[in-house]
């Protein structure tokens, strides 16, 4: 471009004095060149602000791109730095619930340990009881072929069911000798007993007290517990652990059979020792 310029400066100045060396066609054909060499110095020039314009528009284009390259880096090392912090909090909760759930696993074991201890424990009571129901049958067969004893066990709980003729005269409390014996029975197998509760139960029927026996047994209630407490306090001295005993008088609030028949009132007035487990 610098060139051109130059060279039309040259032209420009060539003296009119040279006219006479050249030809008239040949100074028109300079004249033609040198105008022609305006017209692109002046395109060139042009295009040269052109190009400057369009330089200045990249360079502000430039700038605004950095700008926002700078802005969105500032926005995505923020976003970055947020999702590291999460990251961090889910690898936080993440330990805390690997260690909740070994936790919660040991705690499992631990249960279903216990579980199937106390699932062996209650089995073993069960064929403890098993055996000492075996046992009191084998023990009181005869009495339960007279139909003067009943053994019954379910659910953990085992109950001999003894009518109040074979252990008691009739308004009476104190147990009578026969009465003894069979409660001998009964003793033996209950001295080997160290697992239950030694409940006795004291029931009569629905008939009142009456005649000068209210002088001493108001109620049905009084006369079941006094014999309740004595067949207790005999077992008692029979060696059996009193803390395993305890004695209760239902009185005729708790029938087996209908008081309107002598076969119901002879099934309710009864004496149950119950085997329980213990508190």
């Amino acid at each position: 471009m610098r060139k051109s310029v130059a060279a039309l400066t040259v032209v420009a100045l060539v003296p009119f004095a040279f006219v006479g060396c050249v030809s008239k066609s040949e100074y028109m054909k300079t004249v033609d060149a040198a105008n022609a060499l305006e017209v692109d110095n002046a395109r060139l020039k042009n295009e040269l602000a052109d190009a400057g314009r369009r330089n200045e528009q990249l360079t502000a284009d430039r700038a605004e791109l950095e700008r926002l390259l700078a802005a969105r880096s500032g926005e995505l090392g923020k976003s970055i730095a947020e999702l590291r912090q999460r990251v961090q909090g889910l690898e936080s909760d993440k330990a805390r619930l690997e260690g909740d759930n070994a936790r919660l696993e040991g705690e499992r074991m631990r249960l279903a340990q216990e579980l199937a201890d106390a699932q062996k424990a209650r089995e073993e009571k069960v064929r403890e009881l098993s055996s000492t129901y075996d046992r009191l049958v084998e023990q009181m067969k005869g009495e339960i072929a007279k139909g003067e004893v009943t053994i019954s066990e379910l659910k953990g709980k085992l109950t001999v069911n003894m009518v109040d003729a074979i252990l008691f005269d009739s308004g009476k409390a104190e147990i009578k000798p026969e009465g003894l014996v069979v409660l001998g029975k009964v003793i033996e197998i209950l001295k080997s007993v160290d697992d239950k509760a030694i409940r006795i139960e004291g029931h009569t029927d629905a008939v009142p007290i009456s005649g000068t026996l209210a002088q001493r047994y108001p109620t049905n209630w009084e006369l079941s517990a006094a014999r309740a407490i004595n067949v207790a306090r005999y077992l008692q001295k029979q060696a059996i652990d009193p803390t395993l005993l305890s004695a209760a008088g239902f009185g005729e609030f708790k029938p087996v059979a209908a008081n309107d028949t002598v076969e119901g009132r002879a099934k309710n007035r009864r004496i149950e020792i119950v085997l329980v487990p213990k508190d």
